[in-house]
């Protein structure tokens, strides 16, 4: 089939890269000049491993290519897919969905009869049907005389495993409510069928309410296990057997239920917010979601309140390296990470930063101004006061403690993900904090 996509962000590039390896024909557009020039080098402007490779093997099997003119990608295309960003808008927590309606209107002016349009970004429940409405007025103004489909189908890609995801999905939702988009959507994915992953047909509505309950339903497993990690501190417990002997539950289950910083990302964050104002619209409060919100920002400053309690109350005047600075490993992106919280928060109390991360610095530079980024973790931590371990990159999984401890003046460390043995730490000459152990 011939596809377009709309958007060569996250999601859009992976979809696009994906849908022309399962044999589909692939045309990705976006209005930046600067992005096609780069995808057209063979290049990708984001991280995610394995995407650059399998992206040049489709441009050079014939199946995919990159352009900035809407018209060229949407010609004789049977779906066009809308994959632009749907960020927090200021004030007042929804999702902002310009960017979705602006892709909506100038697609009308040049899309084919008989096109289906599938929304791929993160929508609030009701967007689909605006997306119609957006389509239709636009045609009337302008007096086409076509025909058009509108279906949503959300993503469910994890940064740093993205393609795997999207090969081998859990399962694959699709909002439609006519046969044409429902057949369009099934040929599509039909590749999945192989590999027998489900592909679950609703209405416009479910399928938008499935992506943010889904999200939220997440950020509350993780919000929750760091609260028992904090009671597990008061206690004497350990979090990690805890979590291990809930998740051998099947009813509960192991995943998400790891203690840390609190969670960050290009989707919880928003889809949270966005999902607790639509709740608030609609008189059906999310007191859950609001809660797991709330809880989760003041987090994030605690762990700070956590790494100055381990210099004795102050940090001015001393040198902490930070292990991490990504919202979680495999993946450059910056968006809400906790460091936005921690680093900004020590380096106001007076300390100095050394940064160690191996995708970060593009664009933790302009997100973290004030610190010094390393290269090697050892480097960062020479003559510091203290580590901070951030984000788990496989990197930081396997230092050698008594070298760290032997670069390091001081002799603290904070292991905000809980990668390492207290024990072990402690033979290093470390003095050592984790979460709720």
């Amino acid at each position: 089939m011939r596809i377009a996509m709309i958007g060569t962000g996250y999601v859009g590039l992976v979809s696009g890269v994906c849908f022309s390896d399962f044999g589909h024909d692939v045309v990705c557009v976006d209005k930046d000049p600067a992005k096609i020039d780069t995808l057209r080098t063979g290049r990708t402007p984001i991280y995610e491993p394995g995407l650059e490779d399998l992206m040049r093997r489709n441009v050079e099997a014939g199946r995919l290519s990159f352009t900035g003119d809407l018209a060229e990608a949407a010609a004789g295309a049977q779906a066009v897919f809308i994959a632009v960003g749907t960020p927090t808008r200021r004030g007042d927590g929804h999702a902002d969905l310009s960017y979705v309606f602006a892709a909506a209107r100038e697609l009308a002016d040049v899309m084919d009869d008989g096109t289906v349009v599938v929304t791929k970004s993160t929508v609030p429940v009701g967007t689909n049907r605006m997306v119609a409405q957006t389509i239709r007025a636009r045609l009337d103004e302008t007096g086409r005389k076509i025909g058009f489909e509108v279906a949503s189908n959300p993503e469910f890609l994890r940064e740093g495993a993205a393609i795997e995801d999207f090969m081998r999905p859990d399962r694959v939702v699709v909002g439609a409510e006519t046969d044409r988009a429902r057949e369009v959507l099934r040929e599509i994915y039909r590749p999945l069928s192989l590999r027998e992953a489900p592909v679950m047909f609703t209405s416009l509505e479910s399928a938008e309410m499935i992506k943010y309950a889904s999200n939220a339903f997440l950020a509350t497993k993780i919000t929750f296990i760091n609260e028992v990690a904090d009671l597990c501190e008061k206690v004497g417990a350990n979090v990690k057997e805890v979590a291990k002997g809930m998740g051998l539950d099947g009813r509960i289950g192991p995943k998400f239920l790891h203690a840390g910083p609190g969670y960050g990302g290009s989707c919880f964050p928003k889809d949270t917010m966005a999902l607790a104002r639509t709740g608030q619209e609609h008189a059906a409060p999310m007191r859950i979601v609001e809660t797991v919100i709330a809880v989760n920002d003041a987090r994030k400053r605690r762990m700070a309140e956590k790494v100055i309690d381990l210099c004795g109350g102050s940090v001015n005047g001393r040198k902490i390296a930070v292990f991490g600075v990504t919202f979680k490993p495999n993946t450059d992106d910056m968006r809400e990470s906790p460091a936005l919280t921690i680093v900004p928060a020590l380096i106001g109390q007076g300390a100095r930063v050394a940064v160690c991360d191996p995708a970060g610095r593009k664009e933790g530079e302009a997100l973290l101004p004030g610190v010094e980024w390393v290269e090697d973790p050892y480097e960062a931590a020479r003559d510091a006061d203290a580590a901070v371990l951030i984000t788990e990159w496989n990197q930081f999984r396997a230092l050698d403690l008594a070298r760290l401890r032997g670069v390091m003046k001081g002799d603290g460390f904070a292991d905000l993900r809980n990668v390492y043995d207290p024990a072990e730490a402690e033979r290093a000459g470390l003095r050592y904090v984790s979460v709720g152990r």
